[in-house]
């Protein structure tokens, strides 16, 4: 399979009299702070799925690396999609010129390296984990983005990692029942990011990436996801039966069931309209599923939080993320994704013989 191809458009560099508010704006749009909660409450499911009771500054530990992760993969994926961004995605940070490709490495090459600082000074082996997710992010971002189902599922891999580092955060080792969860993780969030190819199917094939949905079509690849994320439900589900009671609180197993069926509701309202949809899948139509897999993945960290955690500390975490995800995705997500639209100029009016 080829690789994508590149482009000659340049791309502008920051002035350097942009406004400080401008870059700053454009760093935060690259954070996409409505996805920011998710690695974080992923690394604390896993710490509490590790059991004991672990000082707050190694929970501190696993939710703050995989959020740093997450955000250098975010600045890292854009300086390598730049030149795609500048043919379908133009008013992101980068092609834009309000953000420079030299402070985005830099911001994430900053990003990886603190991660990695937390990785060993909460538990050396836990860097083993680190290390790997900043390879999956620069292999995922450079290389298998555009070559297929591949890049999807290592794009999923990161949060299962996410997980077992979170674990690794207060223990020597992941305890044996975070392994099912952190399948379920992987599926789910493979199955997420094919959704993302669905609504970036166009740009994609203009850029030359050979995504499931630009090879087989939208369609195919919102079944694909669909069976995908069927799949996680069933792992969490088998994850939090074979869960040992000695590693739940009281009311961990039955608040983790109430989450996860939540989770599943909301599953089922982002892939509806993809399956159903009488003809061509519009991005659109795939933005508004996976904006509420943003929200619905929250829902299922905090189901596997509480199954570790019990059911009031899950939701007292939930609560505000879930928040703050779905008022930044109102506010700031379909300007990310889409360009707006070209500017016409009124019509003159006639003014006659």
């Amino acid at each position: 399979m080829a690789a994508p191809r590149s482009t000659r458009r340049t791309h502008p560099r920051t002035h350097p009299r942009t406004p400080l508010p401008t870059r700053l704006l454009a760093h935060l749009q690259t954070w996409r702070p409505y996805t920011l909660w998710y690695p974080g409450l992923v690394g604390l499911a896993g710490a509490a799925l590790a059991g004991g009771d672990p000082p707050a500054r190694w929970l501190a530990v696993a939710w703050a690396a995989p959020t740093l992760g997450w955000v250098a993969g975010h600045y890292l994926g854009d300086w390598f999609d730049r030149q795609l961004d500048a043919i379908s995605k133009p008013q992101r940070p980068i092609p834009s010129g309000r953000l420079s490709p030299r402070a985005a490495v830099a911001a994430g090459l900053v990003c990886a390296a603190a991660m990695t600082g937390l990785a060993l000074w909460a538990n050396w082996r836990s860097v083993a984990v680190a290390v790997a997710a900043a390879a999956g992010i620069v292999a995922y971002s450079r290389v298998l983005k555009g070559r297929g189902l591949s890049g999807n599922v290592m794009r999923g891999a990161l949060t299962a990692l996410a997980l077992l580092f979170g674990a690794m955060a207060v223990q020597a080792w992941p305890p044996w029942h975070a392994l099912p969860f952190a399948l379920a993780f992987w599926a789910h969030d493979t199955a997420s990011n094919l959704v993302g190819t669905v609504r970036d199917v166009d740009g994609d094939r203009d850029g030359g990436y050979a995504t499931l949905s630009v090879r087989r079509g939208v369609r195919r690849a919102a079944h694909t996801a669909a069976a995908l994320y069927l799949a996680a439900l069933a792992t969490a589900a088998v994850a939090l039966a074979v869960t040992p009671s000695s590693a739940s609180p009281p009311d961990g197993p039955a608040g983790a069931a109430v989450l996860l069926t939540a989770a599943a509701g909301c599953g089922g309202c982002a892939f509806a309209p993809l399956l159903r949809s009488p003809g061509r899948i519009t991005a659109p139509r795939a933005l508004r599923a996976h904006q509420v897999l943003v929200a619905e993945r929250l829902v299922l960290a905090a189901a596997v939080l509480a199954t570790g955690a019990g059911a009031a500390p899950a939701l007292a975490v939930l609560v505000p993320c879930l928040a703050v995800s779905v008022v930044t995705q109102a506010r700031m997500r379909a300007a990310y994704e889409f360009p707006p639209p070209p500017h016409r100029p009124a019509p003159v009016p006639d003014p006659g013989p």
